[in-house]
């Protein structure tokens, strides 16, 4: 069978469960946008919350029967406390760790990113588009700004512990405290980094080279909320490969000309896999579903 064919046949798959969902009264979900996270999820000016993830997710709710409520941006920090107090069920554009793993149920990643060093183009000039992991091996003692609770914090303190590391709450604070001067470098991702740089005019900054850590981002719910990881997942088998890119491409397209995303800055991530973890969880959802109605077919009690 051809990848086409595969393609078509698990998407079908995702449809028949799909119609399941929506043949029900969609169900209200609060969605807890980060604040600073362009451009995958960030507030405009007038407050309004943008980005790739949103406009995925906007797409890919109505089909999975659900209604989105978004809830005021804030630090990623401070959503994820409060999706652990219950006080939300979604997040967007989320990298899973162990930690996270504890208490959130990811579905599959939609879009890869590398972390990148950020520097001052003066500051290491022989490292400028070079290795990050080697320039940072240079900043030992020095103070460098990572997002705080950011999957990129553990592996940066556990790989670089002679780094001074500065947790801030976001990507535009870290990257602004370099232009500053109070941080020697940050730590963001190459979309990011490109994205802010071009939106706040950070002419002074460029990139040292990845650091060897990549964000494959997905969607999060709340572990007992795993029901919705299905669906969703179903959503994003069932949207077409053609939509996807449209979306990806309104937002990575503008920042593709940027240093700061050379020379690989995105890429479409685990589709493959998707599809394949979806097909088998459809398949043994629809078995269930028959194994059911078989019992129901053959439990006297339920004959008239």
């Amino acid at each position: 069978m051809t990848a086409a064919r595969r393609h078509l046949l698990l998407a079908a798959l995702a449809l028949v469960m799909l119609r399941h969902a929506q043949a029900a009264t969609p169900e209200t979900v609060r969605f807890a946008p980060e604040r600073d996270y362009g451009p995958f999820v960030f507030a405009d000016d007038q407050g309004h919350v943008k980005g790739l993830s949103v406009d995925l997710l906007a797409r890919l709710a109505p089909a999975a029967g659900l209604q989105l409520q978004t809830l005021p941006a804030a630090p990623l920090a401070e959503q994820l406390a409060l999706l652990r107090a219950g006080g939300a069920d979604l997040v967007s554009s989320l990298r899973p760790t162990p930690e996270r793993a504890e208490y959130l149920a990811f579905t599959r990643p939609y879009v890869n990113v590398p972390a990148i060093l950020v520097v001052r183009r003066t500051a290491i000039p022989h490292a400028q588009g070079a290795d990050g992991q080697a320039a940072l091996q240079q900043l030992a003692g020095k103070p460098v700004a990572v997002g705080a609770g950011y999957a990129v914090e553990g592996f940066a303190r556990e790989r670089f512990p002679r780094v001074v590391w500065a947790p801030v709450p976001d990507d535009v604070q870290a990257l602004q405290g370099v232009q500053d001067g109070r941080f020697d470098a940050a730590v963001v991702d190459a979309a990011s980094a490109a994205f802010i740089t071009q939106r706040s005019r950070m002419d002074t900054l460029g990139s040292a080279g990845p650091i060897g850590f990549d964000y494959a981002l997905s969607l999060a719910v709340p572990k007992a909320r795993a029901d919705l990881v299905q669906r969703l997942d179903a959503a994003i088998v069932a949207l077409p490969l053609q939509e996807r890119s449209e979306i990806q491409q309104r937002w990575m397209g503008p920042l593709s000309g940027s240093a700061l995303m050379q020379p690989a800055w995105h890429r479409l991530a685990g589709w493959a896999a998707a599809w394949l973890g979806a097909a088998a969880l459809l398949l043994g959802l629809l078995w269930r579903r028959r194994q059911r109605r078989a019992a129901r077919d053959n439990d006297p009690s339920t004959l008239t």
